[in-house]
Protein backbone atom coordinates (compact mmCIF):
# COMPACT_ATOMS: atom_id res chain seq x y z
CA UNK A 1 0.00 0.00 0.00
CA UNK A 2 1.37 3.50 -1.14
CA UNK A 3 0.60 6.07 1.31
CA UNK A 4 -0.23 9.49 -0.66
CA UNK A 5 -0.44 12.68 0.65
CA UNK A 6 -2.71 15.10 -1.82
CA UNK A 7 -1.25 18.54 -2.04
CA UNK A 8 -4.33 21.45 -2.72
CA UNK A 9 -7.70 20.90 -3.46
CA UNK A 10 -8.68 23.30 -6.27
CA UNK A 11 -10.49 21.13 -9.34
CA UNK A 12 -7.57 19.27 -10.27
CA UNK A 13 -6.98 18.41 -7.08
CA UNK A 14 -10.24 17.29 -5.86
CA UNK A 15 -10.32 15.21 -8.73
CA UNK A 16 -6.43 13.51 -7.58
CA UNK A 17 -7.83 13.59 -4.07
CA UNK A 18 -11.23 11.44 -5.21
CA UNK A 19 -9.12 9.04 -6.97
CA UNK A 20 -6.90 8.27 -3.99
CA UNK A 21 -9.71 7.51 -1.97
CA UNK A 22 -10.93 5.32 -4.72
CA UNK A 23 -7.85 3.40 -5.66
CA UNK A 24 -7.38 -0.06 -4.23
CA UNK A 25 -3.57 0.39 -3.93
CA UNK A 26 -3.04 3.70 -2.23
CA UNK A 27 -4.01 5.03 1.24
CA UNK A 28 -4.63 8.79 1.93
CA UNK A 29 -2.12 10.08 4.19
CA UNK A 30 -2.63 13.66 4.80
CA UNK A 31 -4.42 16.45 2.27
CA UNK A 32 -2.89 20.00 2.61
CA UNK A 33 -5.01 23.20 1.64
CA UNK A 34 -4.06 27.07 0.91
CA UNK A 35 -7.38 28.55 2.32
CA UNK A 36 -7.68 28.32 6.29
CA UNK A 37 -11.54 27.88 5.19
CA UNK A 38 -11.08 24.60 4.29
CA UNK A 39 -8.57 23.15 7.53
CA UNK A 40 -10.24 20.87 9.17
CA UNK A 41 -12.62 19.20 6.69
CA UNK A 42 -12.84 15.60 6.33
CA UNK A 43 -10.70 14.62 2.65
CA UNK A 44 -14.27 12.60 2.04
CA UNK A 45 -16.15 16.04 2.29
CA UNK A 46 -13.76 18.28 -0.06
CA UNK A 47 -14.06 15.19 -2.39
CA UNK A 48 -17.88 14.04 -2.25
CA UNK A 49 -16.76 10.60 -0.76
CA UNK A 50 -17.47 9.26 2.41
CA UNK A 51 -15.52 9.82 5.75
CA UNK A 52 -11.55 9.00 5.52
CA UNK A 53 -10.86 10.30 8.71
CA UNK A 54 -8.25 12.18 7.44
CA UNK A 55 -8.36 16.00 7.87
CA UNK A 56 -6.69 18.90 5.73
CA UNK A 57 -4.54 21.14 6.85
CA UNK A 58 -3.37 24.67 6.27
CA UNK A 59 0.13 23.63 8.21
CA UNK A 60 2.94 22.18 6.09
CA UNK A 61 4.92 21.52 9.02
CA UNK A 62 1.99 18.94 9.57
CA UNK A 63 2.52 17.44 6.18
CA UNK A 64 6.32 17.61 6.93
CA UNK A 65 5.99 15.52 9.46
CA UNK A 66 3.48 13.63 8.38
CA UNK A 67 4.68 9.96 6.78
CA UNK A 68 4.20 9.50 3.46
CA UNK A 69 5.70 7.75 0.24
CA UNK A 70 4.68 10.16 -2.32
CA UNK A 71 2.83 13.52 -2.75
CA UNK A 72 0.41 14.87 -5.48
CA UNK A 73 1.49 18.37 -6.07
CA UNK A 74 -1.56 20.05 -7.48
CA UNK A 75 -1.60 23.58 -6.90
CA UNK A 76 -2.65 25.95 -9.62
CA UNK A 77 0.68 27.20 -11.13
CA UNK A 78 1.63 30.56 -9.85
CA UNK A 79 3.49 33.85 -10.68
CA UNK A 80 6.63 33.96 -10.71
CA UNK A 81 7.34 30.24 -12.44
CA UNK A 82 9.89 29.88 -9.36
CA UNK A 83 7.15 30.31 -6.41
CA UNK A 84 6.28 26.68 -6.13
CA UNK A 85 10.22 25.82 -5.62
CA UNK A 86 10.86 26.14 -1.83
CA UNK A 87 7.48 23.98 -0.94
CA UNK A 88 8.38 21.38 -3.51
CA UNK A 89 12.33 21.01 -1.77
CA UNK A 90 10.88 20.85 1.70
CA UNK A 91 8.61 17.93 0.66
CA UNK A 92 11.56 16.02 -0.87
CA UNK A 93 13.92 16.91 1.95
CA UNK A 94 11.52 15.37 4.02
CA UNK A 95 11.81 12.07 2.31
CA UNK A 96 8.97 12.15 0.39
CA UNK A 97 8.74 11.77 -3.88
CA UNK A 98 6.53 14.14 -5.49
CA UNK A 99 4.51 14.39 -8.76
CA UNK A 100 4.05 17.41 -9.65
CA UNK A 101 1.58 18.85 -11.96
CA UNK A 102 2.51 22.54 -11.89
CA UNK A 103 5.73 22.34 -13.44
CA UNK A 104 9.03 20.43 -12.58
CA UNK A 105 9.12 19.29 -15.99
CA UNK A 106 12.47 19.53 -16.82
CA UNK A 107 14.19 22.01 -14.55
CA UNK A 108 17.68 21.98 -16.11
CA UNK A 109 16.00 24.60 -19.01
CA UNK A 110 15.74 27.16 -16.15
CA UNK A 111 18.45 29.29 -14.99
CA UNK A 112 21.09 29.80 -12.27
CA UNK A 113 20.76 27.31 -9.32
CA UNK A 114 17.03 25.97 -9.67
CA UNK A 115 17.48 22.79 -11.03
CA UNK A 116 20.30 22.18 -8.72
CA UNK A 117 18.17 23.14 -5.58
CA UNK A 118 15.92 20.69 -6.26
CA UNK A 119 18.26 17.82 -7.22
CA UNK A 120 20.00 18.27 -3.99
CA UNK A 121 16.70 18.02 -2.06
CA UNK A 122 15.72 14.97 -3.73
CA UNK A 123 19.32 13.53 -3.50
CA UNK A 124 19.16 14.55 0.74
CA UNK A 125 15.56 12.91 0.88
CA UNK A 126 16.54 10.19 -1.37
CA UNK A 127 13.58 10.54 -3.37
CA UNK A 128 11.93 11.31 -6.74
CA UNK A 129 10.65 14.78 -7.81
CA UNK A 130 8.59 14.16 -11.46
CA UNK A 131 7.09 16.59 -12.80
CA UNK A 132 3.80 15.48 -15.31
CA UNK A 133 0.67 16.40 -17.22
CA UNK A 134 -0.43 16.30 -20.77
CA UNK A 135 1.17 19.13 -21.34
CA UNK A 136 3.56 19.95 -20.60
CA UNK A 137 4.44 16.15 -19.51
CA UNK A 138 2.81 13.88 -22.62
CA UNK A 139 2.11 15.76 -25.72
CA UNK A 140 5.23 17.31 -26.79
CA UNK A 141 7.46 14.82 -24.96
CA UNK A 142 6.04 11.64 -24.69
CA UNK A 143 3.81 11.60 -28.15
CA UNK A 144 5.33 13.90 -30.55
CA UNK A 145 8.88 12.74 -30.14
CA UNK A 146 8.17 8.93 -30.07
CA UNK A 147 6.24 9.89 -33.56
CA UNK A 148 9.80 10.97 -35.18
CA UNK A 149 10.95 7.34 -34.77
CA UNK A 150 9.12 6.71 -37.77
CA UNK A 151 10.94 9.70 -39.81
CA UNK A 152 14.40 9.31 -41.61
CA UNK A 153 14.29 12.66 -41.99
CA UNK A 154 12.81 15.59 -39.65
CA UNK A 155 12.88 19.08 -41.03
CA UNK A 156 10.20 20.16 -38.44
CA UNK A 157 7.72 19.24 -35.42
CA UNK A 158 5.22 20.89 -35.36
CA UNK A 159 2.54 20.95 -32.03
CA UNK A 160 -1.10 23.22 -31.77
CA UNK A 161 -3.04 23.55 -29.10
CA UNK A 162 -6.40 24.64 -28.65
CA UNK A 163 -8.45 24.89 -25.27
CA UNK A 164 -11.99 25.77 -24.87
CA UNK A 165 -12.46 27.96 -21.93
CA UNK A 166 -15.81 28.67 -22.40
CA UNK A 167 -17.33 26.26 -19.70
CA UNK A 168 -14.21 26.91 -17.43
CA UNK A 169 -15.62 28.88 -14.11
CA UNK A 170 -12.44 29.60 -12.29
CA UNK A 171 -12.01 33.44 -12.72
CA UNK A 172 -8.85 33.42 -11.47
CA UNK A 173 -7.34 30.96 -14.02
CA UNK A 174 -9.27 32.30 -16.59
CA UNK A 175 -8.56 36.03 -16.30
CA UNK A 176 -5.42 35.60 -14.62
CA UNK A 177 -3.40 33.16 -15.74
CA UNK A 178 -5.02 32.60 -19.21
CA UNK A 179 -5.27 36.68 -19.40
CA UNK A 180 -8.57 36.55 -21.19
CA UNK A 181 -10.18 39.94 -20.60
CA UNK A 182 -7.22 42.14 -20.35
CA UNK A 183 -6.99 45.03 -22.46
CA UNK A 184 -3.81 45.62 -24.87
CA UNK A 185 -4.14 48.98 -24.79
CA UNK A 186 -2.81 48.92 -21.04
CA UNK A 187 -1.25 46.12 -20.75
CA UNK A 188 -0.40 43.89 -23.33
CA UNK A 189 0.53 40.21 -22.12
CA UNK A 190 2.46 38.96 -24.64
CA UNK A 191 5.22 41.53 -22.70
CA UNK A 192 4.68 41.02 -18.88
CA UNK A 193 4.85 38.26 -16.32
CA UNK A 194 2.40 35.85 -17.90
CA UNK A 195 4.94 35.62 -20.78
CA UNK A 196 7.83 35.47 -18.78
CA UNK A 197 5.63 32.66 -16.47
CA UNK A 198 4.87 30.62 -20.00
CA UNK A 199 8.47 31.17 -21.24
CA UNK A 200 9.88 29.42 -18.53
CA UNK A 201 7.14 26.35 -18.79
CA UNK A 202 7.14 25.88 -22.54
CA UNK A 203 10.76 26.72 -22.20
CA UNK A 204 11.20 23.40 -20.66
CA UNK A 205 8.94 21.29 -23.00
CA UNK A 206 11.18 22.95 -26.03
CA UNK A 207 14.90 21.90 -23.97
CA UNK A 208 13.64 18.23 -23.35
CA UNK A 209 12.61 17.92 -27.12
CA UNK A 210 16.62 18.87 -28.23
CA UNK A 211 17.84 17.02 -25.12
CA UNK A 212 15.94 13.81 -26.25
CA UNK A 213 16.73 13.96 -29.79
CA UNK A 214 20.31 13.94 -29.01
CA UNK A 215 20.69 18.27 -30.03
CA UNK A 216 20.86 21.78 -28.75
CA UNK A 217 18.09 24.68 -28.81
CA UNK A 218 20.25 27.11 -30.86
CA UNK A 219 17.28 30.03 -30.92
CA UNK A 220 13.71 29.45 -29.63
CA UNK A 221 11.70 33.35 -31.09
CA UNK A 222 8.37 33.74 -29.45
CA UNK A 223 5.36 34.91 -31.47
CA UNK A 224 2.46 35.30 -29.41
CA UNK A 225 -0.60 36.46 -30.93
CA UNK A 226 -4.20 37.81 -29.40
CA UNK A 227 -7.67 37.76 -30.29
CA UNK A 228 -9.77 40.65 -29.14
CA UNK A 229 -13.73 39.70 -28.59
CA UNK A 230 -15.48 41.14 -31.24
CA UNK A 231 -18.61 41.29 -28.75
CA UNK A 232 -19.07 40.73 -24.84
CA UNK A 233 -18.27 37.19 -24.64
CA UNK A 234 -20.21 35.72 -21.15
CA UNK A 235 -19.06 32.32 -19.81
CA UNK A 236 -19.27 30.92 -16.54
CA UNK A 237 -15.82 32.09 -15.31
CA UNK A 238 -17.40 35.96 -16.27
CA UNK A 239 -18.00 38.65 -18.98
CA UNK A 240 -14.75 39.46 -21.22
CA UNK A 241 -15.70 42.54 -22.70
CA UNK A 242 -15.91 43.80 -26.52
CA UNK A 243 -12.27 44.81 -27.32
CA UNK A 244 -10.58 42.64 -24.85
CA UNK A 245 -8.73 39.99 -24.77
CA UNK A 246 -10.48 36.73 -25.79
CA UNK A 247 -7.86 34.38 -27.21
CA UNK A 248 -4.46 33.93 -26.15
CA UNK A 249 -2.10 31.87 -28.42
CA UNK A 250 1.30 31.52 -26.82
CA UNK A 251 4.04 30.45 -29.92
CA UNK A 252 7.31 29.79 -29.98
CA UNK A 253 9.73 28.70 -32.55
CA UNK A 254 12.84 26.60 -31.82
CA UNK A 255 15.71 26.14 -34.01
CA UNK A 256 17.58 23.23 -33.18
CA UNK A 257 21.48 22.36 -33.81
CA UNK A 258 20.63 19.30 -36.19
CA UNK A 259 18.15 21.81 -38.31
CA UNK A 260 15.41 20.72 -37.27
CA UNK A 261 12.46 23.19 -36.03
CA UNK A 262 10.07 23.03 -33.23
CA UNK A 263 6.75 25.56 -33.35
CA UNK A 264 4.60 24.68 -30.28
CA UNK A 265 1.20 26.75 -30.49
CA UNK A 266 -0.80 27.13 -27.66
CA UNK A 267 -4.49 28.44 -27.94
CA UNK A 268 -6.21 29.41 -25.16
CA UNK A 269 -9.87 30.85 -26.17
CA UNK A 270 -12.98 32.03 -24.70
CA UNK A 271 -14.87 31.16 -27.76
CA UNK A 272 -13.40 28.16 -30.19
CA UNK A 273 -15.54 29.83 -33.08
CA UNK A 274 -13.44 32.87 -33.47
CA UNK A 275 -11.12 30.19 -34.78
CA UNK A 276 -12.65 28.37 -37.34
CA UNK A 277 -9.08 27.46 -39.05
CA UNK A 278 -8.22 25.31 -36.45
CA UNK A 279 -10.14 22.34 -36.89
CA UNK A 280 -10.77 19.86 -34.00
CA UNK A 281 -8.89 17.97 -31.70
CA UNK A 282 -7.23 19.52 -28.79
CA UNK A 283 -3.83 18.73 -30.02
CA UNK A 284 -2.90 18.33 -33.46
CA UNK A 285 0.87 16.96 -34.37
CA UNK A 286 2.74 17.52 -37.43
CA UNK A 287 6.39 16.32 -38.26
CA UNK A 288 7.27 17.48 -41.78
CA UNK A 289 10.19 15.59 -42.89
CA UNK A 290 10.48 11.96 -44.82
CA UNK A 291 7.56 11.48 -44.35
CA UNK A 292 5.36 13.70 -43.17
CA UNK A 293 3.35 12.28 -40.28
CA UNK A 294 -0.01 14.00 -38.73
CA UNK A 295 -1.75 13.51 -35.44
CA UNK A 296 -4.73 14.53 -33.53
CA UNK A 297 -5.52 14.12 -29.98
CA UNK A 298 -9.05 14.81 -29.04
CA UNK A 299 -9.71 14.03 -24.87
CA UNK A 300 -13.56 13.58 -24.63
CA UNK A 301 -16.13 12.82 -22.32
CA UNK A 302 -18.57 9.98 -22.45
CA UNK A 303 -21.20 11.26 -20.02
CA UNK A 304 -22.96 14.21 -21.36
CA UNK A 305 -24.05 15.48 -18.20
CA UNK A 306 -20.77 15.75 -17.14
CA UNK A 307 -18.80 19.30 -17.05
CA UNK A 308 -16.98 19.99 -20.37
CA UNK A 309 -13.59 20.07 -18.58
CA UNK A 310 -13.57 16.74 -16.32
CA UNK A 311 -12.13 14.79 -19.63
CA UNK A 312 -9.22 17.15 -19.55
CA UNK A 313 -8.77 16.78 -15.59
CA UNK A 314 -9.72 13.24 -15.63
CA UNK A 315 -6.04 12.60 -18.21
CA UNK A 316 -4.25 15.16 -16.57
CA UNK A 317 -4.57 13.24 -13.24
CA UNK A 318 -4.21 9.78 -14.88
CA UNK A 319 -0.63 10.70 -15.98
CA UNK A 320 0.28 11.36 -12.71
CA UNK A 321 -1.24 7.81 -11.11
CA UNK A 322 -0.22 5.74 -14.08
CA UNK A 323 3.44 7.36 -12.90
CA UNK A 324 3.73 6.67 -9.56
CA UNK A 325 4.67 2.86 -9.61
CA UNK A 326 7.63 4.36 -12.60
CA UNK A 327 8.69 7.35 -9.90
CA UNK A 328 8.88 4.97 -6.74
CA UNK A 329 11.11 3.02 -8.44
CA UNK A 330 13.55 5.24 -9.78
CA UNK A 331 16.25 6.51 -8.48
CA UNK A 332 16.45 9.56 -6.54
CA UNK A 333 16.53 13.09 -8.38
CA UNK A 334 15.02 14.25 -11.14
CA UNK A 335 12.74 12.35 -13.09
CA UNK A 336 11.19 12.34 -16.80
CA UNK A 337 10.30 9.88 -19.05
CA UNK A 338 12.34 9.39 -22.20
CA UNK A 339 10.37 8.60 -25.42
CA UNK A 340 11.40 4.97 -27.02
CA UNK A 341 13.38 5.60 -30.36
CA UNK A 342 12.87 9.00 -31.73
CA UNK A 343 14.48 10.28 -35.09
CA UNK A 344 18.04 11.07 -34.74
CA UNK A 345 20.59 12.21 -37.51
CA UNK A 346 23.61 10.88 -36.16
CA UNK A 347 23.53 6.96 -34.89
CA UNK A 348 26.47 7.65 -32.29
CA UNK A 349 24.52 9.48 -29.89
CA UNK A 350 24.59 13.05 -31.70
CA UNK A 351 22.23 15.48 -33.14
CA UNK A 352 24.16 17.77 -35.05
Amino acid sequence: MVRVIQWATGSMGRTSLRRIIDHPDLELAGVYVYGAKKAGTDAGALAKRPETGILATADIEEILATPADLVLHTPRITLPYEALADDVIRLLRSGKNVISLAGFHWPAAQSGDYAARLHEAALEGGVTLAGLGVNPGMVVERLALTATGLCARVDRIGISEMVDASAMTAAPFVFDLMGLGSDPAVNDIRKGPLATLYAKLFGEVLQFAAHALGTRLVTVTPDHQLTLAPRDVVIPAGTIPAGTVAATEWRWLALMENGAELLLSILWTADPALHPDRGSGHWTITIDGRPTIRMTLDIGEADPAAPPTRALADATVAVAFNAIPDVLAAPPGLFAYRPPGPWRPRLNGGGA
